[in-house]
């Protein structure tokens, strides 16, 4: 049952739907990776890390509102539960215990790199059922490369 009717036609409703849905969980799930490296990063670079995680962690949060906002406009209640995130999102789990901060740095370019792929075929798909949709993937995707780049060059752009 939606309360809500949406403006788009149901077969680019299905597409932007899916869509918004796999952003949401996305977002949500590297929210929690942040926010547990954050807890547990230990090493020479601590403070540094520590708080360019806060940064990713205050992204993903505001960008996950605007993605679910903009599903319910649409008519389609959006599912950040835990359970629905654990089950469907794309991001790798991250160990538990101590960070390293060079894993640290190797878990988000990871994570970011992973999340950011599949934000690009969320811009792509979205093109043609709905704009509106595909220029908020393209705002995140562009903080989110930003996030991406910045871990990189803490790491001297090589693999920890």
């Amino acid at each position: 049952m939606s309360v809500v009717r949406s403006p788009l036609p149901e077969e680019h409703l299905k597409v932007v739907a899916d869509a918004l849905q796999g952003a949401l969980v996305d977002l949500v799930d590297l929210h929690l990776v942040g926010k547990q490296i954050h807890w547990t990063v230990v090493g020479p670079r601590f403070r540094t890390i520590h708080l360019q995680l806060d940064e990713v962690v205050a992204t993903t949060r505001d960008h996950a509102d605007t993605v679910a906002e903009r599903a319910s406009a649409l008519g389609v209640a959006p599912d950040g539960r835990a359970q629905t995130v654990a089950a469907t999102s794309g991001v790798a789990t991250v160990k538990d215990g101590w960070t390293d901060d060079n894993q640290a740095i190797t878990t988000l370019v990871d994570a970011l790199g992973a999340v950011i792929t599949r934000m690009r075929e969320r811009i792509r798909a979205t093109d043609e059922p709905d704009p509106v949709t595909q220029d908020i993937l393209i705002e995140l995707t562009r903080d989110l490369e930003k996030h991406h780049w910045m871990f990189q060059a803490e790491n001297g752009g090589h693999r920890a």
